[in-house]
């Protein structure tokens, strides 16, 4: 009961973001309204995009004060995604670089929702 599944980022466009969305992830929201968007993810995990002007209470947070982390199975992954997201003209703030958890880069959203793909080394690889 207490796990989180769902996270709301708050867009400007959802349309927009939906549709940046649904390339990233590639499948089609389950949900889409002129305010919101919706995917469920393979694991159950849902990801909304609200409209920033209709959220109620109104939100003050802008893009860019938290990550939406996608986890890979290997340091390889994390390069060849990165190749294939700049190919797609997504804004990178860190190519990848092996930091001490493991393998990661970071871009952004069209909303400057920070997007890190990281894969973790636990310890057996260099």
């Amino acid at each position: 009961m207490n796990t989180p599944n769902f996270v709301i980022l708050y867009v400007d466009s959802p349309e927009r973001s939906g549709a940046f969305y649904s390339a990233l992830l590639g499948r089609q929201p389950v949900e889409t309204a002129p305010t919101f968007v919706l995917f469920v993810l393979d694991n159950g995990f849902k990801l909304g995009l609200w409209s920033r002007h209709t959220v109620e209470p109104s939100a003050a947070a802008a893009g860019g004060g938290a990550e939406l982390v996608f986890a890979l199975d290997r340091a390889d992954a994390v390069d060849a995604v990165h190749k294939d997201w700049a190919g797609r003209g997504l804004a990178i703030l860190q190519t990848p670089i092996d930091m001490d958890f493991g393998r990661t880069f970071v871009a952004v959203d069209p909303d400057n929702h920070r997007l890190r793909v990281y894969w973790l080394n636990d310890g057996e690889q260099g």
